[in-house]
């Protein structure tokens, strides 16, 4: 019987020096990203922590000497957005109401359009999915005066009903792409056995496909929340002047202003817009790691 060792000496050692420098290499590189990225977050930050005394006289990068909220308070009550000056607080109403319908009703309709492509499979269902992907590949900018023109003829044109309406569609080829994809890669025996104890459509995706969901249903959330809330273009031609989201209004405020920039209230503004989108990816962005490696991108 041979006696040789079942763990040979050399995997005992020390690490080559080649994998050492690698694993330097990808950590230099990942600071430097993440440095690239959080740089124009600190001139937001310390420029809106200054007055405009300290912007025009100090360094741009320096943390100011007194630090003060006041940038903070004109652009939240009394930063001009037009012809009003009463900064982004009515604009963070009218981003809540439209985002909160606007993120339900995709979900959930792709939750169950998905659920329905993917285990009852009805007649004519690829045909349908192969449509609703090409509304991926269209740019919106081809269907604004159509979706004008239909909202104005129902009455849905200049206001929150209509605006919903907008992100809703949009929103329905990535929704149903997300949604029929992780139910591709879920179990059929698990749909059939429900079938056999006889459970019907909305039994089955109630108490066997929804509990399983809460993966897929966090990123897409996440999509929406973020796609919606740093919505522009949609905001501004279908919301109507007073229905202005916080977005449209940041613009006003950059842009409407006379005489002197006032850049640490346009600062102050910016990171106040940005707010939810930052508040969301903090706290579930593990949720979307997670979601996205358990069926997201598959099928």
């Amino acid at each position: 019987m041979s006696s040789r060792p079942l763990f040979p000496a050399h995997a005992e050692g020390p690490r080559p020096a080649r994998l050492n420098l690698g694993r330097l290499a990808l950590y230099l590189c990942l600071i430097a990203a993440a440095a690239a990225f959080l740089f124009p977050l600190w001139v937001m930050v310390t420029t809106s922590l200054k007055d405009m005394e300290a912007v025009r006289s100090g360094s741009i990068f320096g943390w100011p000497a007194q630090p003060s909220l006041e940038a903070w308070k004109s652009a939240w009550t009394s930063a001009c957005t037009g012809l009003t000056c009463e900064g982004l607080r009515g604009g963070f109403v009218n981003s809540l109401l439209i985002l909160v319908p606007s993120v339900a009703l995709p979900v959930a309709l792709g939750a169950v359009t998905g659920y329905a492509l993917s285990f009852w499979r009805p007649r004519g269902g690829k045909l349908l999915f192969g449509g609703l992907l090409i509304g991926l590949f269209i740019p919106y900018q081809v269907f604004i005066y159509p979706l004008v023109r239909i909202l104005s003829s129902v009455g849905l044109y200049g206001n929150i009903g209509g605006i919903v309406a907008v992100h809703t569609i949009f929103a329905m080829p990535i929704m149903l792409l997300l949604f029929r994809n992780y139910y591709a890669s879920l179990p059929m025996d698990l749909f059939k056995a429900a079938r056999i104890d006889g459970g019907g459509f909305w039994t089955i995706f109630r108490r066997v496909v929804l509990p399983m969901s809460a993966p897929i249903i966090v990123v897409a959330v996440i999509l929406q929340v973020t796609g919606v809330w740093n919505d522009f273009l949609f905001g501004l031609i279908f919301a109507g002047s007073d229905n202005l989201p916080m977005t449209v209004q940041l613009n006003n405020i950059v842009n409407s202003a006379r005489g002197a920039q006032e850049y640490n209230v346009q600062m102050a503004a910016t990171i106040l817009t940005a707010l939810v989108p930052l508040i969301v990816y903090f706290f579930s962005g593990r949720w979307f790691v997670r979601g996205i490696a358990a069926g997201a991108v598959k099928g």
